[in-house]
């Protein structure tokens, strides 16, 4: 092969990596941040240089963009990633960004992907480079960085949320990757349904859909019609294709039948619809928000645990993704659908609000009112409350609802699972809060 070493490297390259736009107008999606005037556009364009944390799901383009901030401001580029680089390592790329600031004015930009696996010690160790703008830095993090990254870093840097490609920009890559020169350079075609399969696939990462790309034109150079097909790209992948379109009707098809498998306590159903939407690429926070929503609604008091479970796998989804993800998922869904039912909860909050939205509000008892300010006692707020924690069975008579609604009886217990109890202490305790008698 001819050419510099660099070019034989590239040329090597993966297709992902030689595929890197090497300008804003080649770079696909963020429109929010890339418009004319928006921030990341202005900052790529080399005014008012500033630090920068990019926040988004993996294959959304954030090394792509950091790589066009350092081009485009004329400044060396350094990549650190935070799984294999410790103080030490940032230290050392700061002490040289220094000298070479104070030697020859060269100024650096410092790239540092997954910033969120930074320690506190470490992301601390950035603050006065930062601040005194001996390194511009990009961080990249798939994690909320108000949540992971230290206060000061944050204080001193421009936070910008990259989203998930819809299918139209991954389709674009995909065609650009197979006619250009840099890429598949027009040897190959790809069905229309292998290209369907394939954006389903990416789930809105950019980088999944080139490999598995590159993975299967591999496959297919090896054959003389020089077409990737639907088997082709099958096999390649090892996944069947998944009639499922994420914008469109079975969609929404598979995502109600999981949800009425779930509420109909068929665990067999409901694992199959799950399956079938993670194969999709559905993004699985939807699954875990829905099965949050669930837990609730179908199952709610009958098993207080089918919410705690939920919501820890929503988090673990969150931590680990997929592949592994699919398991919390799964964990969720056997409980939630082995779980007895009650729909009380929703009625209950229902029928609360329905009252709320006709008017029926009423003032709150006095004796119920904020009496911790000064004047309290002058309006007659919190005089005669009575505190319940002060008599053996911690509940007495006493009014709480206002007065056009006390007698109102919203919540509805039902006799399945653990509501079972709550169906002979909840009428006891009206009672009892009423003065109607003791439990």
């Amino acid at each position: 092969m001819t050419g510099s070493a660099s070019e034989r490297v590239a040329a090597n390259a993966p297709l992902a990596v030689r595929m890197r736009p090497r300008s804003l107008d080649e770079v696909v999606g963020q429109q929010h941040l890339l418009g004319p005037g928006a921030p990341l556009r202005r900052l790529v364009e080399g005014a008012a240089p500033a630090s920068v944390l990019l926040y988004g799901p993996p294959g959304t383009g954030k090394t792509t963009l950091a790589t066009l901030v350092s081009r485009a401001t004329g400044r060396r580029f350094v990549a650190l990633s935070a799984l294999t680089a410790g103080v030490k390592e940032v230290r050392g790329v700061i002490e040289e960004a220094r000298r070479r600031l104070v030697r020859s004015g060269e100024a650096t930009v410092l790239f540092i992907d997954e910033v969120h696996r930074f320690s506190r010690t470490q992301q601390d160790a950035l603050l006065g480079a930062v601040e005194d703008r001996v390194v511009l830095l990009v961080a990249a993090t798939t994690e909320n960085p108000f949540f992971s990254v230290v206060s000061p870093l944050l204080s001193r840097s421009l936070v910008l949320q990259l989203r998930s490609l819809t299918d139209d920009d991954v389709r674009a890559l995909v065609r650009r990757a197979l006619t250009d020169d840099r890429g598949l350079g027009g040897a190959l075609t790809l069905e229309p349904d292998a290209e369907d399969h394939l954006v389903r696939l990416a789930g809105g990462d950019a980088r999944r859909a080139l490999t598995a790309l590159e993975a299967a034109a591999d496959a297919a150079a090896s054959t003389e019609a020089g077409v990737i097909d639907l088997p082709t790209l099958e096999a390649t992948v090892d996944r069947a294709a998944v009639r499922y379109d994420r914008s469109g009707d079975q969609h929404y098809d598979v995502t109600s039948a999981f949800i009425k498998a779930i509420r109909g306590s068929d665990v067999d159903a409901a694992l199959h619809y799950l399956a079938r939407m993670v194969e999709a690429g559905e993004d699985p926070r939807f699954i875990a928000r829905r099965l949050i929503v669930h837990a609730s609604e179908d199952v709610g008091m009958a098993d207080p645990t089918a919410l705690q479970t939920a919501v820890a796998a929503a988090q673990a989804v969150q931590l680990v993704g997929l592949p592994e993800g699919r398991l919390a998922l799964a964990q969720a869904t056997i409980h939630l659908a082995t779980a007895p039912k009650s729909n009380a909860v929703i009625t209950a909050i229902d029928s609360a609000i329905g009252d709320v939205r006709k008017g029926e509000a009423g003032t709150v008892p006095p004796h119920l009112r904020d009496g911790h300010y000064a004047g309290a006692n002058k309006l007659g707020n919190a005089q005669g409350y009575r505190y319940p924690h002060n008599v053996p069975e911690g509940v007495l008579a006493q009014q709480y609802a206002p007065d056009g609604l006390v007698g109102r009886d919203y919540y509805q217990p039902t006799a399945r699972g653990a509501e079972r109890v709550l169906a002979d202490r909840v009428p006891k305790l009206r009672r009892m809060v009423r003065g109607e008698g003791s439990a």
